[in-house]
């Protein structure tokens, strides 16, 4: 089974915590903070929603920058993930 999500919405995997710095240094699990960075697992449709038409500009695999308070968190078949609307993601992280 997979999350198809519709509309304007994306479903996300948050990426896990660093476990060390960026010095080396160990850090406990209390002091880990999730990133607000995820890889988009789906995409919906787009099309109008409400009376705005949405263009869906990113595809599955892109690695993306979000807001915080923009996602409701899921848990599907033992797996965590995020879904958002398309506009509440910040950025799209480029290499």
């Amino acid at each position: 089974m997979k999350l198809a999500p519709l509309g304007d919405k994306v479903v996300l995997k948050q990426l896990e915590a660093q476990e060390t710095t960026k010095s080396g240094l160990l850090l406990t699990s209390q002091s880990k903070e999730k990133p607000q960075e995820a890889i988009v697992v789906a995409v919906g449709p787009g099309g109008m929603v409400g009376d705005t038409n949405v263009e869906m500009v990113l595809k599955e695999g892109d690695h993306v920058v979000f807001s915080r308070y923009g996602a409701m968190e899921v848990k599907f078949e033992g797996e965590e993930y995020l879904i958002m609307r398309q506009n509440d993601i910040l950025a799209v992280v480029k290499e």
